[in-house]
């Protein structure tokens, strides 16, 4: 059963896209990977392409575009190729950072960040999590104090998607010890503000591409138009954004499978043992059955997730859902795929492999799935 989500105009949308991946994203995979960093080119090309930030509005350059399926579809194709750190880098920009700006930034912030969202000249990243403070929000150290001259803030941040490349960085810092969650706000720090500095490069397991860092604060002074929003509204501001960012990541998860899964199919359909397609024995048959059913079912409720987003009606629970049961099941595509693959699939060379390394992660970022069965839980019990 084929989704039914997309109408004409997404696969007409889609052609470009591909268009896009197969010519710009592919053959830069190898190198991405060994530079640990995803070329600035390659960014402003998929601007130009009206690939990025298209959910601007049309006097900052962008399309105004409110049709979720649209960030789907560069999803999906992105995916094809196996470019998983693209996809995050992408979804970081566009589903988190350019969110918050589009949902809490005053006119002059939009008048001075939205454009380079959207030729790709301007990529962002949010800096959230801390050496000691993940999960549990609340227990950050970094600290933005006002005084005179507007707020110093100071403090570390660790695991920063494009955290090299950043031109801004939306920092989640604690601006009053006594007001409990109402004592964060978010800060927007630009490149080469003073006592903005990065630290290493990180080395991760997987989405080598994506480069990952740690960013530090030391007295950065930042005027009243650095703060996004309202003082003491941060904690709030969060909440507000994780079901998209739940979503996005429910979504990678989702089309990785089902690339995964196409490409499990294709090896499966020419290795033989015995003379016989591997494909052809009962016990992998059973295997790609049990997946294919998973995949089909999953993404019948991705689907109506996003149409919820489209609504604006996809609660913070389902989104729970969706970014758990996908990556679940995204880990199990995958694991069950390395088994028909074989050696080969245990090659970082071949796109299997580079596609196991990649998704472990997935079940981490955006809050643990264990932080997204408690969301539920607490849904549930609240009901009885």
């Amino acid at each position: 059963m084929d989704s039914d989500l997309f109408d004409a105009d997404h696969e007409r949308f889609r052609a470009s896209v591909r268009g896009f991946v197969d010519t710009h994203v592919v053959p830069k995979l190898q190198q991405w990977d060994t530079d640990r960093l995803i070329d600035r080119e390659t960014w402003r090309i998929a601007g130009k392409l009206g690939l990025l930030g298209q959910s601007a509005p049309k006097e900052f350059g962008g399309a105004d575009e409110q049709d979720y399926r649209y960030r789907v579809v560069i999803q999906e194709e992105i995916a094809r190729v196996g470019a998983s750190a693209l996809q995050s880098g992408f979804s970081t920009n566009d589903d988190i950072v350019l969110n918050y700006l589009l949902r809490h930034a005053g006119e002059g912030q939009r008048q001075r960040w939205l454009p380079g969202f959207v030729t790709g000249e301007t990529i962002g990243a949010i800096a959230m999590t801390e050496p000691a403070a993940g999960s549990d929000l609340r227990a950050i150290g970094a600290t933005a104090k006002k005084d005179a001259r507007g707020w110093v803030l100071n403090g570390s941040k660790t695991f920063i998607t494009s955290g090299i490349l950043c031109d801004l960085v939306i920092v989640f810092a604690k601006t009053d010890p006594d007001a409990g969650s109402r004592g964060f706000s978010l800060f927007v720090v630009e490149d080469g503000t003073p006592g903005f500095s990065r630290g290493r490069k990180l080395d991760k397991v997987g989405l080598h591409a994506q480069d990952t860092a740690e960013l530090m604060f030391d007295d950065v002074l930042l005027g009243q138009d650095n703060l996004l929003g309202d003082e003491g509204a941060g904690f709030a501001y969060l909440m507000q954004s994780l079901p998209l960012e739940r979503l996005g990541i429910a979504i990678a998860a989702q089309v990785s499978a089902e690339a995964v899964f196409d490409w499990t199919m294709t090896y499966v359909g020419r290795q033989r043992a015995s003379g016989e397609r591997v494909g052809d024995f009962q016990s992998p048959g059973f295997v790609l059955a049990e997946m294919k059913t998973a995949i089909e079912v999953s993404r019948a409720y991705l689907d109506r997730c996003v149409r919820a987003y489209n609504r604006r009606a996809l609660s913070a629970v389902d989104a729970a859902k969706a970014k758990y049961w996908a990556t679940e099941l995204q880990g199990r595509v995958i694991d069950a795929g390395l088994k028909l693959h074989g050696d080969y699939g245990y090659i970082p060379e071949y796109r299997f492999a580079k596609a196991l390394i990649d998704a472990r992660i997935q079940r981490i970022y955006g809050g643990t799935n264990e932080i997204m069965r408690e969301i539920i839980r607490r849904d549930l019990m609240a009901s009885v």
